[in-house]
Parts: C-alpha cells; sequence; structure tokens
C-alpha cells in the first residue's frame, strides 16, 4: 500500500477534515503507540498504519479498502 492510497482511503472512509484529524492526533496502540503521521514518518508500513487507524474507529472490513471508481482521484 502507498501513503497516497492510505490518504485516499482515508478521505473516502472519514471525509477529509476528519481524516487529517484522525491522522494527525489519534494515537494508535497497533502503531507503537503514535499517531498515524507519527508512525508513517518512522517508517511503520503504511498497510500496519491503515489497519491500526480502521481498527481504532471500528471501520468495518467492508469499508476498509476500496474506494468507488467515481469517487476516485483523478
Amino acid at each position: 500500500m502507498r501513503r497516497s492510497e492510505f490518504t485516499e482511503l482515508a478521505d473516502h472512509v472519514f471525509g477529509p477534515v476528519l481524516a487529517g484529524t484522525y491522522v494527525r492526533d489519534l494515537v494508535l496502540e497497533g502503531a507503537g503507540g503514535m499517531t498515524a503521521a507519527q508512525a508513517l514518518e518512522h517508517g511503520v508500513p503504511v498497510r500496519r498504519v491503515w489497519v491500526s487507524l480502521c481498527d481504532a474507529m471500528e471501520v468495518p472490513e467492508s469499508r476498509r479498502w476500496e474506494v468507488p471508481l467515481e469517487q476516485r482521484r483523478r
């Protein structure tokens, strides 16, 4: 998973404003007690950070992995 995919999925699942807030401020146990932004800066695999964020926010598995084609960035 690339960081651009992480950002696109986060914006889709949480909305751009909340996604930014969660990435900057929410401490994730699954990412070593860091925020998503900190974990990414420290080289934690992007997929692990994404799963940790989704787990923390109780995002159902069915909503985690795909942005509908018509909503994808071009």
